[in-house]
């Protein structure tokens, strides 16, 4: 439904989005992310007709957004970050608006009204004027004039700024909901948002995209292999020379042993057998006491240091400062 390609955009001499490609179908909920500057909203603006690219194409659902922009907008609803409200409209006086702005035929505008007023929970709002509200409900009323017309695609900037830890949830969870039928790109500086709510994660850092793929793919991508980390009762040199005859183990590295428990860091490959059963089932034939067992894992982000400043648990893998200083970009 949306396929970039080799999108470019400048402002003067900042290049603000470089070269970028993706694609993203019905059913998925995607995470757009990168740092401040790195290019999200200016991307968003280009696939909501706000402004239009330098280079490269856009098609959202199957019309280019710059020779058929109004079926564009037609065919997506927009939640900029800071949401298009009129504090002094009443929440249905505002979705009436809305619904007429977007041609919905006057036959149907109730019954549209009625169901973004459900989806969205605003039952309890809609005597009220929505310089009244708080802001999670601001942002309800800013997500139902984006459903009002019923669009195939959402495309979201930052829709739970702003928010407190319940209403960030429960903002998360609609659009979860909603993302089974619908695509939603949505942008936003909160990871463990991302890793609980999208399907697929596109990353971008300095105008380009520099992941994406599933969170799974993203932590294979960036781990080149997998670290166990594994306690036992027993003798150092016997269990060490044991488990590093089992298959799928690459090293074993004794870290401390304490009152006889031996601690061990091991590490094994991506696609070898199930290092993790054989280490418990050695366990179990040779009779160790198996105190500890479990594998080292990668966050949310820890990838994103990873692809956008080159760092993976606060390790350094080249210097990024003076390209920070050098290219720093407007969104």
């Amino acid at each position: 439904m949306i396929e970039v390609r080799e999108l470019t955009k400048s402002y003067g001499p900042t290049l603000a989005v470089n070269n970028v490609s993706f694609n993203a179908n019905i059913g998925e909920v995607v995470g757009f992310i990168g740092p401040n500057g790195a290019g999200k909203t200016t991307t968003m603006r280009i696939l909501t007709c706000y402004l239009t690219a330098d280079a490269g194409t856009a098609t959202v659902a199957g019309f280019d957004v710059l020779e058929h922009a109004i079926d564009v907008r037609k065919n997506v609803g927009y939640l900029p970050e800071s949401a298009p409200l009129y504090a002094d409209m009443g929440v249905v006086e505002y979705l009436k608006f809305m619904a007429e702005i977007r041609e919905i035929p006057k036959t149907r505008r109730k019954e549209r009204i009625r169901t973004v007023v459900d989806i969205c929970g605003l039952e309890g709002v809609i005597q009220k004027d929505i310089g009244e509200l708080s802001k999670g409900y601001r942002q309800r009323v800013g997500l139902a004039q984006s459903l009002i017309h019923d669009p195939p695609i959402l495309i979201l900037d930052e829709p739970t700024s702003g928010l407190d830890p319940t209403q960030t949830i429960e903002i998360r969870n609609l659009i979860k909901e909603i993302g089974t039928e619908k695509l939603v790109l949505f942008s936003t500086h909160i990871l463990p948002e991302v890793a609980a709510t999208c399907s697929r994660i596109l990353m971008i850092s300095r105008g380009k995209i520099v992941a994406n793929g599933t969170l799974e793919e993203l932590i294979n991508q960036v781990r080149s292999e997998n670290k166990l980390h594994v306690a036992i009762k027993g003798t150092e040199d016997e269990i060490t020379t044991k488990l590093r005859g089992l298959d799928g183990i690459t090293g074993v590295t004794p870290v401390k042993t304490d009152n006889g428990i031996v601690r061990y860091e091991i590490t094994t490959t991506h696609e070898g057998p199930d290092a993790t059963g054989a280490i418990f089932n050695a366990a179990v034939q040779n009779r160790w006491d198996l105190v500890e067992l479990h594998e080292e894992s990668i966050d949310l982000e820890q990838i994103f240091l990873h692809y956008t400043t080159g760092q993976i648990s606060g390790t350094p893998t080249k210097s990024v400062v003076n390209e920070d200083i050098d290219s720093t970009e407007e969104e």
